[in-house]
């Protein structure tokens, strides 16, 4: 799988995530190690999700992850949250602002509680 594929697939779930519940901006940097090794972006901006094919270096963290893990999160065989309890991806930044990403983003088809 390419970088673009990636990128193209992770944007596709969540850029059309409900981010309405969040009213401060929010940046994460995602590493991809391995296949598809690059960087993109993940921000909540006026209340709506953005990912772009960029390093963000002003961000309020960085998640690292491998292409199978990021595309599993995108295909909703896998939660976040779940990911980062079972060490599949790691998360270094300010834990504060993932938590806010955590409880108040939703994604489309995913029953919440």
């Amino acid at each position: 799988m390419t970088y673009e594929d990636i990128v193209y697939k992770v944007r596709g779930t969540f850029e059309s995530a409900d981010a309405r519940r969040i009213f401060e901006h929010i940046a994460f940097e995602i590493d991809i190690i391995g296949e598809g090794a690059g960087a993109m972006y993940f921000e909540v901006s006026n209340r709506s999700c953005v990912i772009e094919p960029y390093n963000y270096y002003d961000n309020d963290g960085v998640i690292t992850a491998t292409a199978d893990v990021l595309i599993k999160l995108a295909n909703l065989e896998l939660h976040l949250k779940d990911a980062l309890e079972q060490g599949l991806l790691r998360f270094e930044g300010n834990n504060y602002k993932m938590q806010l990403c955590l409880d108040n983003i939703r994604l489309p088809g995913v029953k919440y509680d």
